[in-house]
């Protein structure tokens, strides 16, 4: 299993120029390598990322001398980087490589295993020296690769690990988990989990900034601090949501083997304008793709129930429909004669996690009904046969 680690840089200035001049030689030959790959394409040949970079090689020292000044890999590896987009984008899973912009791509460039060393808290790296890491490389195991990367004003390295895999412990406990954004979670054993809403919280000061940074002239020093500033508030947003998704997902994965989830249409719920961005903000696809690794690393299960599965306005203990539901009903109430418990009403969405669990638990055959009249709300938290 291979692990990546992504630990801040402190370079110096000197440093630091010399990452952004290996990130713009990066993207230079990215650019220079999808023109000719298009060049080549239209008029009948069939270019690969082997042929372009020979062709590359042969031109090298005399048209673009500069490339030799950073690491070599700046210039090899994004011969084999579009290769890759190549193969994605025919097979059908990924677009067409684009031409990368220098005010707008990520600046990043890669490094193999044999091009860099580590040290305690620093990193060699060709035609450079030591540069100082803000922590020591966690994982234990043979290192494939890094690549560093800028966002906002600093840089950082992705450092690739590759790890045994670790021992599956299977875990009885099993668990349905309804999203939204009311609250970002709600679990079939009660607890809730709360949507911070970061972006909402920080709206305010980004709108500010962003005013700030468009009053600017262009290419002026001042635009380029209102920019920096706007990129920094963008990433304490980003990393105040990832820090929640993660603990969440960790925890969840350690402690359950059977995680029911809700195969949402994310996609199609983005299109509603007054909707999208707090569903952008609460990150519901980040937390379903963590939660579905993490649970997988430790040999636990995640099934996903239909996106029409209505789990909101089915009654967990009798299986009856209120048809009429709409959002703003939060109390669900249960207007079956039959029911076993008289007037049942319960949160809306601890509901739909009690009926989430029990779908998930059907569909792997656990158990014959996705509702039973005869459960109560202790039993819907574990599966029929688990002791």
């Amino acid at each position: 299993m291979i692990k990546t680690h992504k630990i801040r840089l402190h370079p110096t200035p000197e440093q630091a120029h010399y990452f952004a001049r290996a990130a713009g030689t990066s993207r230079f030959v990215w650019n220079w390598a999808l023109a000719e790959w298009n060049r080549q394409y239209e008029a009948g040949e069939k270019p690969t990322a082997l042929k372009l970079k020979k062709q590359f090689n042969e031109i090298r020292r005399s048209q673009f001398p500069w490339t030799w000044e950073v690491t070599k890999n700046a210039s090899d590896q994004p011969f084999l980087d579009l290769g890759k987009a190549f193969t994605a984008f025919f097979e059908g899973k990924a677009k067409r490589p684009t031409f990368k912009s220098k005010k707008t791509s990520k600046p990043s460039f890669y490094l193999a295993n044999d091009q860099f060393a580590l040290g305690d808290h620093r990193m060699w790296i060709p035609k450079l020296g030591w540069v100082n890491l803000a922590e020591k490389l966690r994982f234990v195991g043979r290192v494939k690769g890094a690549r560093i990367t800028k966002t906002a004003d600093w840089w950082f390295v992705s450092i690739q690990v590759e790890i045994p895999d670790p021992i599956p412990v299977n875990k009885p406990a099993a668990v349905g988990i309804d999203v939204g954004l009311n609250r970002l979670a709600t679990l079939s054993t009660g607890e809730e989990v709360e949507n911070q809403a970061f972006l909402k919280t920080a709206l305010k000061k980004l709108r500010q900034a962003n005013k700030r940074l468009h009053r600017r002239k262009l290419g002026s020093k001042n635009r380029e601090k209102a920019r920096q500033q706007v990129a920094r508030l963008h990433y304490r947003i980003t990393c105040l949501r990832q820090d929640v998704l993660q603990k969440l997902t960790t925890r969840l994965a350690d402690s359950y083997g059977i995680i029911g989830v809700e195969d949402l249409h994310l996609k199609g719920l983005l299109k509603n304008r007054r909707l999208a961005r707090s569903l952008a903000d609460a990150s519901l696809g980040t937390l379903r793709r963590l939660l579905e690794a993490k649970v997988a690393q430790r040999g636990g299960l995640v099934i996903k129930v239909g996106r029409f599965f209505p789990s909101s306005k089915t009654c967990h203990c009798c299986g009856w429909t209120w048809e009429v539901m709409t959002l703003k009903d939060r109390i669900f109430v249960c207007q079956n004669p039959a029911c076993p418990y008289d007037q049942f009403s319960q949160d809306r969405d601890y509901n739909a996690g009690q009926n989430v669990l029990r779908e998930a638990l059907r569909l792997i055959g656990l158990i014959d009904q996705a509702v039973s009249g005869t459960g109560s709300d202790e039993d819907a938290n574990l599966p029929a046969d688990a002791g």
